[in-house]
């Protein structure tokens, strides 16, 4: 189990994921992106936005995908 927060993913807070691999995290974070924006955090919103976004532009969107996992294997 590897931990990463919703910072290093590029939202703008602390809040812990824990998980197994990298896609574990990045599901658990967009959940806590949205559960944010649904409760008023004007903070979560533009991570959100921009995590929406990363996916209409495949190439943007992999390289960050790709930059996530290299992080999450990094972690001890």
């Amino acid at each position: 189990m590897k931990t990463m927060t919703c910072r290093d993913l590029g939202g703008p807070c602390d809040q812990s994921f824990t998980g197994d691999d990298h896609n574990e995290i990045i599901i658990q974070q967009d959940a806590h992106l949205k559960e944010q924006v649904a409760d008023g955090d004007t903070t979560h919103a533009e991570a959100a936005k921009a995590m929406k976004g990363r996916w209409k532009n495949p190439i943007g969107g992999m390289r960050w995908y790709r930059q996530v996992k290299r992080d999450f294997d990094a972690l001890d």
